[in-house]
């Protein structure tokens, strides 16, 4: 995905005037009552102290009482959302920016070119491939189509790799949005036929194919029965396999397995010459690893050898950047925080068993975020201030290059030593991924926009201003974050702002691309995203210093950043609304449970409320690295102080809150959003609405399709937009413009002000 928290206590918190927090509620909700939700009078004592969980029965997905209970509060939701006087163009809006043309960064495979495309009608993206980039760039033929999986759009693409002699296409399909994929092959030889071979079902991994082009390696969870997203069992531990085309998997051998941890993952990757399969060990979402490689003992059927295991104590980061034969060149935060290059010589570790580093590159000022082998050197790319550089370097480091400033964020980098075109894609605020080649002997750059066919009609995002911006948090760490305004924004006084967050797992949040940023913008409101502790944007101590007994730090880090845009004369606090997704959907209940009178709107989206069971279901269990693990006394402690399910306090006027989970998301299980929902609507005593909505054969968010994606954004802005008074800039939705322009042609076409 994810202490010491100072948290206010009923006594010193003061019920909010709701009259303060914006526009007052819809007409029908003054006499609208929550659905009616069972309490049990389930007790559990933990660590010596009574826990109540009455809501428990919710955390069966599958029972027809929760099924009742998910219609019931869906349909009050709805009605809600339905009668927002802005939710029209809100949804028409996000229609037309999920309707824009776009495509994702190619790569090349044994002569063969791939990229994804969306003509902009489509509910899922279509692989394209071409034997040279030119013939991609005219069109290329159809390889894989998913919107032919399923009627309804919402089974997507999770994993595509291509055998090293470009014969086949392994693929994985995820239904309804489910962690769980199942592999299927087709052969490029035969024009994209579906090959015969076992349905190979998997979770977290991607076939990675040996070299006799015959076998791939992946991970196997085993489970019983056909897993479909709505199961809650926590997850067994993994094995990694090679399966052989054509045989039963049962019969897949098994390489790693360690049943004495069944906390370990990990997940292999066969080097560009295919001499090793480099396989990293960690502990649940760790970014700490082991890093074993295997020989591939190449012949008609490629046979993996014994492990040398070059690093088998999770002591730092070790991530495979490339390889030259018998040398591997590892990107680490070994004695570097920001991170370096280093190169190990395998032949040298057998021989002695002692592991030498050669440094390629030397930890800078600056957060190494990405490394790889590219033609004779390597491409790298750096944050600087959360915000990207790119640079070419030679294999021994000699000489470094700046590839020209391409602004944004880097959300894909496709490079292979030896080859001498590299394939980068970014995206800015409102814009979605631009791709380049870089000419990895000179660095030269080439926009690849002919990957996306332009549309007449396609939404333009709203022209914006970024300003970047510091807070000081409670401990006095300063905190930065991107303010993101309408460049025709008035600034004469303070305005609706969405506040984005998310702090974990060493996962950087950069000013990049998000379909409803440019929904909110073009409506006129301001964007905040903050760089909170526990994220990976300035290296490995700024993560340390925002998880276990440091979680608080990162909802001190989002509050001090709200407090800032208002005494800063941004915002105001009926003004604010807050936002998270995941990780960032705990974020924002911690932050709400801890300050219900920070901003007048909370946006928690398929979050982990529950942090006294979270490592109980699915794979929450390998998120212990981050939030500590509840069945240890001093860890429940501290997790029981900011769990935002067990802090919720009746008596308190919470702000409108709407809480986002989805019916197959088996990685934040629903459960989670379920039983805040339910906790808040019985604690609530302000007149602000809690309401949720749960999306049906979606999961955590990949792979949902174009349409559900348009109308859940919708929803969200229509709710933060009425809650924080924002006023449309565009009060003209496209369908009044051409109902005015037939009614009086003579006046000309009447437009949105965008």
């Amino acid at each position: 995905m994810a202490c010491k928290p100072c948290r206010p206590s009923a006594s010193c918190v003061d019920p909010i005037d709701s009259s303060s927090r914006g526009a007052r509620p819809v007409a029908f909700w003054s006499v609208t009552r929550f659905p009616e939700t069972r309490r049990d009078d389930v007790v559990e004592v933990l660590h010596g102290r009574p826990i109540a969980d009455p809501y428990r029965w919710l955390e069966d997905p599958d029972s027809p009482e929760t099924a009742d209970w998910v219609k019931r509060q869906n349909e009050l939701t709805a009605r809600y959302l339905e009668s927002l006087p802005d939710r029209s163009w809100f949804l028409e809006t996000m229609q037309r920016v999920m309707k824009r043309p776009r495509a994702g960064v190619p790569f090349e495979r044994a002569g063969h070119y791939f990229v994804s495309r969306n003509d902009g009608s489509q509910n899922q993206d279509v692989i394209f491939v071409a034997s040279s980039l030119q013939e991609l760039l005219a069109g290329g033929r159809v390889l894989v189509d998913p919107n032919t999986f399923s009627p309804d759009g919402t089974s997507s693409l999770a994993s595509l790799t291509v055998s090293g002699d470009g014969q086949l296409v392994a693929y994985g399909v995820s239904e309804a949005g489910s962690d769980w994929t199942t592999f299927r092959l087709l052969s490029l030889a035969a024009a994209g036929d579906q090959v015969d071979d076992a349905l190979i079902q998997t979770k977290f991994s991607q076939a990675e194919w040996l070299p006799d082009h015959r076998s791939y390696v992946y991970t196997h969870f085993d489970h019983e029965g056909q897993a479909d997203g709505t199961q809650t069992a926590s997850l067994s531990g993994p094995k990694l396999r090679v399966h052989r085309i054509g045989d039963p998997q049962d019969q897949d051998e098994l390489i790693m397995e360690f049943p004495e941890n069944d906390q370990l993952m990990f997940w292999g990757e066969v080097t560009d010459d295919d001499h090793y399969l480099v396989v990293s060990i960690v502990e649940g979402t760790e970014n700490k690893n082991r890093l074993w490689v295997y020989p591939i003992i190449s012949g008609e059927r490629s046979e993996v050898g014994r492990p040398i295991k070059i690093i088998d104590e999770a002591v730092a980061e070790f991530v495979l950047a490339g390889s030259d034969a018998a040398t591997l060149y590892l990107r680490t935060d070994l004695e570097a925080e920001a991170g370096r290059l280093v190169a190990v010589d395998l032949d040298s570790f057998e021989d002695t068993g002692q592991l030498r580093w050669q440094e390629v590159v030397a930890e800078s000022e600056d957060t190494l975020l990405d490394a790889r082998a590219a033609g004779d050197g390597f491409i790298l790319v750096y944050l600087a201030d959360a915000q990207p550089q790119v640079i070419r370097i030679s294999r021994d480091g000699s000489m470094a290059q700046a590839v020209e400033a391409l602004g944004g964020a880097v959300v894909g980098l496709n490079a292979k030593r030896g080859d001498d075109e590299a394939f980068i894609g970014l995206s800015s605020i409102t814009s979605p991924t631009h791709s380049y080649l870089i000419e990895t002997g000179s660095a030269a750059v080439t926009s690849l926009a002919g990957l996306i066919q332009p549309a007449d009609d396609a939404f333009a995002g709203p022209q914006i201003v970024m300003e970047r911006h510091a807070a000081m948090s409670k401990d006095g760490t300063p905190v930065p974050y991107f303010l993101i305004t309408p460049a025709d924004a008035d600034r004469t006084g303070p305005q609706p702002t969405l506040l984005y967050g998310y702090g974990g797992f060493k996962i950087p949040v950069l000013a990049d691309y998000r379909p409803g940023w440019s929904g909110w913008l073009a409506g006129g409101g301001l964007l905040a995203i903050a760089n909170l502790r526990g994220g990976g944007e300035f290296g490995t101590a700024w993560y340390e210093a925002g998880r276990l007994a440091r979680k608080q730090n990162v909802f001190d880090d989002y509050i001090a950043v709200a407090e800032h845009l208002k005494q800063t004369g941004v915002t105001t606090t009926r003004q604010l609304a807050l936002h998270g997704r995941s990780n960032g959907g705990l974020l924002v209940g911690a932050v709400l449970t801890q300050r219900p009178d920070l901003a007048a709107v909370a946006l928690p989206a398929v979050g982990v409320l529950d942090l006294l069971r979270f490592h109980l279901f699915t794979i929450g269990a390998a998120w212990i690295s981050d939030y500590g693990n509840p069945d240890d006394p001093e860890q429940f402690t501290r997790a029981l102080a900011y769990s935002p399910l067990h802090n919720v306090r009746l008596g308190i006027s919470y702000p409108a809150t709407l809480v986002f989970t989805s019916d197959h998301d088996d990685r934040v299980v629903p459960l989670h959003s379920h039983k805040f929902t339910a906790t808040l609507q019985q604690a609530q005593a302000g007149d602000q609405p809690i309401l949720t909505r749960i999306e049906v054969s979606t999961g955590h968010g990949i792979g949902k399709p174009t349409a559900l994606i348009a109308a859940e954004w919708a929803d969200l802005l229509a709710f933060a937009a009425h809650h924080t008074g924002l006023q449309l800039r565009a009060t003209t939705t496209a369908a009044d413009s051409k109902r005015d322009a037939r009614a009086a042609p003579n006046k000309g076409r009447v437009g949105s002000k965008t």
